[in-house]
């Protein structure tokens, strides 16, 4: 390596260094806001990790001319790095994937018959079991993912995998725009109340012992209303996407 190319590679390490150290605070951020809508069997330290291997990423992968910051786009690549250590350490028994999906088909199933948004009730009533143990399902749910609504549709456990049939062709010819254009329909369909903890949940970044502090209910409560209100969508976007296929 000559003298010339030396010197570049040298100046590469540097920036890539100074890049990395100077954001490595945004990691710890990341992490800390994240690990408030975890269990305590995650733990801060495994997020940290995974969000340090992000940002070093992020550091060999930017370029400056696409236009966003360096921060902005560091923030994403951390983000999934953290939620990809999650999915891969994903620690939902099968009961509770299976009891989400017994409950979206059946959410599925009263709307299209009446046309409305299906009551708590009227779901447990299909299932027929206690409301009590609708609420237990809700609960059992609302731990066991990370979902964002700009994740939904994308990646190995995404929304969209959830809630296809596994119908060969179901998701083929759907672009990205589609994909959320359907979920920016179905969440504004939502009923209002669940529509609240979305917006509380996702866009102001509230945790939900926060939410329910503004809707005067309790953190448990808040954790049903969130899970029900994924699972409507599961439900409501399953129709979409089969009308679009």
């Amino acid at each position: 390596m000559n003298g010339v190319a030396m010197y570049a590679s040298e100046q590469h390490l540097t920036s890539h260094n100074e890049l990395v150290e100077k954001h490595a605070s945004l990691v710890k951020r990341i992490a800390c806001h994240l690990i408030n809508r975890l269990p305590a069997s995650v733990q801060l330290e495994d997020l940290i990790q995974a969000g340090m291997i992000g940002l070093l990423e992020a550091s060999r992968n930017y370029d400056a001319t696409q236009g966003a910051s360096f921060e902005t786009y560091a923030g994403i690549r951390i983000r999934g790095s953290m939620l990809d250590e999650i999915r891969k350490n994903d620690w939902a028994p099968r009961s509770v994937h299976r009891k989400a999906r017994m409950v979206a088909e059946a959410v599925r199933e009263i709307e299209n018959e009446h046309g409305r948004d299906a009551r708590d009730t009227e779901i447990a009533d299909t299932l027929d079991m206690p409301i009590e143990d609708y609420y237990k399902i809700l609960q059992d749910n609302s731990y066991h993912k990370v979902l964002s609504v700009e994740d939904m549709g994308l990646g190995e456990e995404s929304l969209l995998e959830n809630i296809s049939d596994n119908t060969p062709g179901i998701l083929d010819g759907l672009q990205k725009e589609d994909m959320q254009k359907i979920i920016s329909e179905a969440v504004a369909s939502l009923p209002e109340r669940e529509r609240l903890v979305m917006a509380l949940y996702y866009d102001e970044e509230l945790n939900l012992r926060e939410i329910g502090a503004v809707m005067g209910v309790s953190e448990s409560r808040v954790s049903q209303i969130h899970s029900q209100a994924v699972i409507r969508l599961q439900a409501r976007m399953s129709n979409r996407i089969s009308e679009n296929a």
